[in-house]
């Protein structure tokens, strides 16, 4: 049996709008996350430019109905040019009493609310802490609230296929219950006529996914069917909305999430240095998913090894790095923290070595599945004595995959660990991806010598080239037998060493490798006015807020620019040139200061923070107000 998608348009009224913003609410066993990546996934074909946020509890299984186990997802989507997945919510879906109150406050006035009828009964109210329900209280009377008995509608197309079955002389193997967690369906496909989508990607996901489970691949076709339906028929819904295509740049797109595209990076990347690719880690939140889509990549000569904790985990890659491989490790902040060691002897065996730190809330355990850009301090010094290492953060999650080249690049010419950050927002959200044309990227130039390089024949492990890197011998080249361990080098022989001249002038050593990095890095760029006033500064995956914020800023007449970081260590070779032409330098970051503080032990400027630690993303308004009040304010930043 099979359902065809609706070919037909809505009978209603349709309004234009440039974007809209929606989110999907539910409990964490009502497929929320599946649900807004179909949504995304017809919008990105529709044309659209989208942006998503996925946000889910740190519970594995938090108790059902409760605000602990409540599960969203957020997509913006936009017939222009969008760097967020949104602030306000046009929309609203709370598929449960606990996911209204978790998300209603970021409903904008005289927004869309639907709401599952069915699920605000009594207990569930009881569970999500309300003592009466709000869809009667008055307490939503700002909002357009359709109130939608999802869960019977549910039943009820899934009663007519099991009749159907019947007719027929077959089995129907779903239960009530099973029946039931159809409803997710019905949602996306009422918000689909909402929204004027067209559901054919959609149907052609159920088809795959359920190819051998008949019975439920029916059944979610004819519930996302009944949603549909319901939107085009019942007297509720006066009109829907039509978002248009956006005006892209021509070319291939696909759908891309932050550790998807740190994932493809790499495997390029061995690609483009003709190295293989070897990546070991130990699962993690947010960072796993890394691993997951890397060993999808065998045919292309990654070797991936799941360790047995943090510490294996980067041993096994400093071992295939001296090997000779592209070697790389990933973790969140708790598990970087014991990679510590192990990275300090990364540094003074100076090997080509890529450590991705993909942030989240702390310390210790901390938020696991929130988001923190709380770990640059222990980025650039969070290790024992002078262990200087390049840092490199990705502003947006289609950037990881340029992260990750320009981090296996600098890897192996500097010969040199590269720590790269990234943060749970942007591993987790979507956004278009231009495909790359893989044959116009550079090559990845490696070398590793055959002869010996020193006087009478011997070979000098820590002789230098112009970026101070020092050459990269593979094990069993016959003639170039060398010490390794953690123990201080010689210069140039790299034997053991306790001398304190010597010791002191390795160590600045290493850190002039460092500093020379920013020679051959791009130079900072700045969005904005050459003459404005005020400066912010950013990094990480606050991109998208600042930019917006920044040009609401300039268009209501204040003069501001923005500027990014993508090296965080060493600073880009014209930053202080830059803040020197401004009289404010204003910080945003989702810390409690971490970069402002940098910045002003580095340049001795002024600079001022503007903080947040709550797990969650800057929204543009927020940063709006804040920047705005800051330039307004006349003692502050003069």
């Amino acid at each position: 049996m099979s359902v065809d998608s609706p070919s037909h348009g809505p009978a209603k009224a349709t309004m234009d709008l440039h974007s809209a913003t929606v989110r999907f609410a539910g409990d964490s066993g009502d497929g929320m996350q599946l649900t807004g990546m179909q949504f995304t996934n017809t919008s990105a074909i529709f044309g659209n430019d989208v942006s998503t946020f996925p946000d889910f509890p740190a519970e594995i299984r938090a108790p059902a109905g409760t605000v602990y186990g409540v599960s969203g997802f957020q997509l913006h989507f936009s017939s222009e040019d969008i760097f967020t997945p949104g602030d306000e919510l046009d929309t609203l879906v709370a598929m449960n009493p606990a996911a209204l109150k978790m998300n209603i406050a970021e409903l904008k006035k005289g927004g869309i609310l639907i709401t599952n009828l069915d699920s605000f009964n009594d207990q569930n109210l009881k569970l999500a802490g309300y003592s009466h329900s709000p869809l009667v209280d008055g307490s939503l009377d700002n909002y357009r609230v359709h109130s939608v008995r999802m869960t019977e509608a549910t039943l009820k197309a899934v009663e007519e296929l099991e009749a159907l079955r019947k007719e027929e002389g077959k089995e129907f193997s779903l239960s009530k219950k099973d029946a039931a967690r159809c409803k997710n369906f019905f949602a996306l496909g009422l918000v689909c006529w909402l929204y004027g989508r067209k559901m054919d990607p959609i149907v052609q996901f159920i088809n795959d996914k359920f190819a051998k489970k008949a019975d439920v691949r029916d059944a979610n076709l004819r519930v996302l069917n009944a949603g549909f339906y319901y939107g085009e028929t019942a007297e509720i819904f006066q009109n829907n909305f039509k978002v248009r295509k956006a005006a892209l740049p021509p070319g291939k797109y696909r759908e891309m999430r932050g550790n998807e595209a740190l994932a493809l990076g790499l495997t390029v990347a061995s690609q483009l240095a003709g190295k293989p690719l070897f990546y070991g880690s130990y699962p993690i939140t947010p960072a796993t998913d890394i691993l997951h889509e890397l060993a999808k990549h065998k045919s292309f000569g990654v070797r991936t090894f799941q360790a047995e904790d943090e510490i294996a985990a980067i041993a096994s890659t400093i071992g295939a790095a001296f090997a000779g491989t592209l070697a790389a490790t990933a973790s969140s902040g708790p598990g970087v923290a014991l990679k510590g060691e192990a990275m300090g002897l990364a540094v003074m065996l100076e090997l080509p070595l890529i450590i991705i730190n993909v942030q989240r809330g702390g310390p210790s355990t901390g938020l696991p599945t929130k988001t923190e850009q709380a770990d640059l301090l222990q980025a650039i010094l969070g290790r024992n004595g002078e262990c200087p290492m390049v840092v490199l953060a990705a502003a947006r999650p289609t950037e990881c995959f340029d992260i990750a080249i320009q981090a296996a690049r600098i890897a192996f010419r500097s010969m040199t660990p590269v720590l790269v950050l990234t943060d749970g927002y942007l591993a987790n959200s979507t956004e278009p991806w231009l495909v790359p044309d893989v044959s116009s990227l550079d090559p990845i130039e490696v070398e590793h010598p055959t002869e010996p390089n020193g006087p009478d024949g011997a070979y000098l492990p820590y002789k230098r080239d112009e970026w101070l890197a020092r050459p990269w011998a593979l094990p069993g080249t016959p003639g170039l037998m060398h010490r390794i361990g953690g123990l201080e080098k010689a210069a140039e022989t790299g034997n053991v060493s306790y001398d304190p001249s010597n010791h002191e002038r390795m160590v600045q050593m290493r850190q002039a490798k460092v500093d020379k990095v920013a020679e051959y890095l791009p130079e900072q760029e700045v969005f904005g006015q050459e003459d404005a006033e005020t400066l912010v500064i950013g990094w990480g995956g606050t991109y998208g807020a600042l930019r917006e914020a920044c040009t609401m800023l300039r268009a209501k007449g204040h003069k501001v620019s923005h500027a990014h970081l993508r090296c965080l260590n060493p600073f880009p070779r014209n930053l202080g040139e830059i803040i020197k032409r401004h009289k404010r330098v204003l910080v945003p970051e989702l810390n409690g200061g971490q970069l402002c503080m940098l910045l002003r032990a580095k340049y001795l400027v002024d600079a001022q923070s503007i903080t947040k630690i709550k797990g969650r993303p800057f929204m543009v308004t927020e940063l709006y107000e804040r920047i705005e009040a800051m330039m307004t304010d006349k003692t502050n930043g003069k």
